[in-house]
């Protein structure tokens, strides 16, 4: 099939999308297409206007200021998978974007698309909450700033009005060293995940876990937070009941259900991934330990 007719524009600045997407109905933005060409040519969206971002100047700056690692929305996953300072201050993000789609995909894929798409799987809004990210946006009222703990509306339902642009995220990195990991599982590579996990955390000089963040995706409709599971291992030790038991905080999440997996295997898979997360990411932070030693 092909898509129903609409009329197609290209601005060049961030004015010109706002006052499009004011002055027309039914508007639709167009980042890297890699899932609104798909759902246009399969007619599961119907815009009159599709307003194109690839011209748009400074969309796709990657910035890192002291701690904070600004992204554009524009930014390509395949640009990000390789940046020197994504590699070395976010090593995560590199970890999950080499699972995100295919090297094709990667290569028009951008960052805020999948933000503002929000695929109840899709690895990158669950790295923005794993950072608690601030995205920024603007519209005809002018900018705004909205954390990603508010940005999900409902499922693939982002927190923008329909005259606003998403324009960059700002994650607030770790220090170094800190042990990370993000493990997932899907069908076949390349396949959106039926649940994926990503772990951050820091250990002490006494092998003490100090700090924790735990985020799973491809349960609900948004990235879920396992609040609980940070809560237990803060302050204890990296032991094998520990992560047991946080991992077992998994299960009490509602989770979807659909012809790829049932509620109680996604909840099974989310605990047992992030048992896994949990000791790569210890692994990792007494390997990055001894060398900055």
């Amino acid at each position: 099939m092909k898509s129903a007719p609409f009329a197609y524009y290209d601005p060049r600045t961030i004015g010109e999308v706002v006052g499009l997407l004011a002055s027309r109905e039914n508007a639709m933005i167009l980042a890297g297409g890699q899932s609104l060409v798909p759902m246009l040519n399969l007619r599961v969206v119907f815009p009159d206007h599709v307003i194109d971002l690839n011209r748009v100047a400074g969309l796709d700056r990657v910035e890192l200021t002291g701690d904070v690692l600004r992204v554009g929305a524009m930014a390509r996953q395949h640009v990000l998978e390789a940046h020197p300072d994504v590699k070395a201050r976010a090593p995560i993000l590199t970890d999950a974007l080499r699972q995100v789609g295919h090297f094709q995909t990667r290569s028009r894929g951008t960052f805020g698309g999948s933000l503002c798409h929000l695929d109840p799987a899709a690895e990158l809004p669950g790295i923005a909450a794993l950072y608690d990210a601030t995205l920024h946006v603007e519209g005809t009222n002018g900018r705004r700033d909205i954390p990603i703990a508010d940005w999900p509306q409902d499922l693939m339902t982002p927190n923008l009005t329909s005259d606003e642009v998403l324009l960059a995220a700002s994650l607030s990195l770790w220090p170094q060293p800190h042990g990370y990991a993000f493990i997932e599982f899907a069908r076949r590579q390349g396949d959106f995940a039926i649940a994926g996990v990503g772990a951050l955390l820091t250990l002490n000089a006494d092998d003490v876990i100090t700090r924790c963040a735990i985020i799973v995706v491809g349960m609900g409709a948004r990235p879920i937070r396992l609040a609980a599971a940070e809560r237990l291992l803060v302050g204890a030790a990296p032991t094998a009941d520990a992560f047991t038991a946080a991992a077992a905080t998994a299960r009490a999440y509602e989770a979807l259900s659909d012809l790829h997996a049932s509620t109680s295997y996604r909840q099974h898979l989310a605990s047992v991934l992030t048992r896994r997360a949990l000791e790569q990411a210890v692994f990792r932070c007494r390997e990055l330990r001894n060398v900055h030693a």
